[in-house]
């Protein structure tokens, strides 16, 4: 995001519209990551019923929220979306898990 206007300098429409852009494609570029760990879980674990652990889901929720609130961003709007992101994560991973092991 280096060629970026940092948002308090941004101007211009044009300008937020490049950040957002920028700040988009990077976020899809860890998510891509994020679901190759996905993959590795998938791999790793040998029974397809411990994919779904409830426990760890709420976890990883609780974690992105105190995140949002450490760095001043709205708390629900982050646990809304990581609720989507681990049930999206975890529809991948029972899939991946699935083709490895041919059910």
């Amino acid at each position: 995001m280096s060629d970026t206007v940092p948002p308090d300098h941004c101007e211009t429409m044009a300008e937020v519209r490049a950040g957002v852009d920028a700040l988009d494609r990077e976020l899809v570029a860890l998510l891509g990551e994020r679901f190759a760990y996905m993959r590795a879980a998938a791999r790793i674990k040998r029974d397809r019923a411990t994919v779904r652990d409830e426990p760890r889901k709420a976890a990883v929720i609780a974690a992105a929220a105190a995140e949002a609130r450490a760095h001043d961003v709205p708390e629900a709007a982050i646990a809304a979306i990581w609720e989507v992101l681990v049930e999206t994560s975890i529809a991948y991973e029972l899939a991946q898990w699935d083709m490895r092991h041919r059910l």
